[in-house]
């Protein structure tokens, strides 16, 4: 090998795949105020995230050729990591092809209200929009809750001047979950579309999902480190700041998703980073916070941590964070360290432990549900493309240093 320009003395630290989240909120464009491109992609760089999927929900939405052009573009410009990104469908199903020309690597479906131009409420819609998605093969990522039983519960619960979390909790229930997940099944039966479950929460939610990946469907899954590691315990005593869709759950939910992580029912962990400003996460009604919560600086210490646990095999954290968002979204060059890769990967200290403290979170979102607890396991370095983007906790590189990712 030719000498190298740099030498990097990375004793007793581990190098890992740079982690690649496939659930990521960064805003910016009309909703700048809350996260922009450069803020979310420093918060994913510091917390050892090479590579981020950025969601559609948007303003503008990105739903559309136009639209997604003009996202990439504002994007290049500020991003220190890689980006790629979603679309919600289109109101013309017959743009869709030119979307996914454009560099869409998945499309998005929010089951619970009505984002996008493709109307959920109607199925004859839906089972034609997966048939396309089908022929292009793009996944379809879900958020998977009922709208119909939501709005129900939802309705009844204001009716009787119900404003607290157990009312939010009641009407996010497991139930609405599982509703959604088995109409997605049918669907994906019917028309082979890869269906991707976002954030799954729930014991039989998951179960569901067991259920159709045995009769060979082409479905996957993720869940998230709040839900995880929070309970509705945790949410009682937080409030509305650890408020996020679908809620953490009762602990017999924890305890099963931890088994589905286990056996490999769980294909992914993403942080489904959401941030919102601090007044937002105050509203004076449950039903009018914002929700979501800021994920991108906390997932990868939080599982270290419980790799020093012993609870969780450190093999288990680059499959679940690297090889599989990889493979699921076909992102090539990514996702292990090989010949030939591009040279995404994040150095971690398993010995360094600290405290969560997210009043110094590179996010504008300086809030967390995990804000205090004590880590064991950190990212200190991260490199994307090869190029050193965070030191130590530092950004050390220019905006625009990351690369847009387009689907293949």
């Amino acid at each position: 090998m030719p000498k190298a320009e740099t030498k990097i003395n990375l004793k007793n630290l581990l190098v890992l795949p740079g982690l690649i989240d496939v659930h990521v909120h960064l805003r910016d464009e009309g909703k700048a105020y809350k996260e922009d491109f450069y803020s979310g992609t420093a918060a994913a760089a510091a917390g050892g995230v090479t590579t981020v999927l950025d969601m559609p929900n948007n303003n503008p939405i990105t739903m559309s050729t136009e639209t997604l052009r003009n996202r990439m573009k504002v994007a290049e410009k500020k991003v220190l990591v890689n980006v790629g990104f979603y679309s919600e469908f289109p109101k013309n199903m017959k743009e869709t092809k030119g979307i996914v020309g454009e560099g869409a690597v998945a499309f998005k479906l929010f089951m619970a209200e009505q984002v996008g131009g493709l109307n959920i409420d109607d199925d004859y819609a839906l089972l034609e929009a997966f048939k396309i998605v089908s022929r292009l093969k793009v996944p379809v990522a879900v958020h998977a809750e009922d709208k119909a039983a939501l709005e129900r519960t939802e309705d009844d619960l204001k009716r009787s001047n119900r404003n607290d979390v157990e009312a939010f909790l009641k009407a996010h229930s497991e139930s609405a979950e599982v509703k959604a997940v088995k109409h997605l099944l049918n669907i994906t039966k019917q028309t082979g579309t890869h269906v991707h479950f976002c954030h799954i929460s729930t014991e039989n939610g998951l179960k569901t999902i067991i259920d159709g990946k045995n009769l060979g469907l082409p479905v996957t899954c993720e869940t998230t480190p709040h839900h995880l590691f929070l309970s509705a315990d945790d949410l009682r005593r937080i409030g509305t700041r650890a408020l996020t869709t679908p809620p953490v759950r009762e602990k017999h939910h924890i305890v099963a998703l931890w088994d589905g992580v286990k056996n490999g029912w769980i294909d992914i962990l993403a942080s489904d980073h959401a941030p919102h400003t601090l007044g937002e996460k105050k509203a004076k009604l449950v039903w009018d916070v914002k929700v979501g919560i800021p994920g991108l600086e906390t997932t990868l210490s939080l599982l270290l941590t419980e790799v020093k646990r012993g609870r969780l095999p450190m093999a288990d954290v680059v499959r679940l964070m690297s090889e599989k968002p990889a493979k699921i979204f076909k992102l090539k060059g990514r996702g292990c360290l090989k010949e030939g890769n591009n040279a995404d990967f994040v150095v971690v200290d398993l010995n360094r432990k600290s405290r969560i403290d997210a009043a110094k979170f590179h996010s504008k979102a300086k809030y967390s549900p995990f804000d205090g607890w004590i880590i064991e396991g950190k990212p200190v370095k991260t490199f994307v493309n090869g190029q050193l983007i965070m030191d130590g906790g530092e950004i050390v590189a220019k905006a625009g240093s990351g690369e847009i990712i387009r689907g293949e």
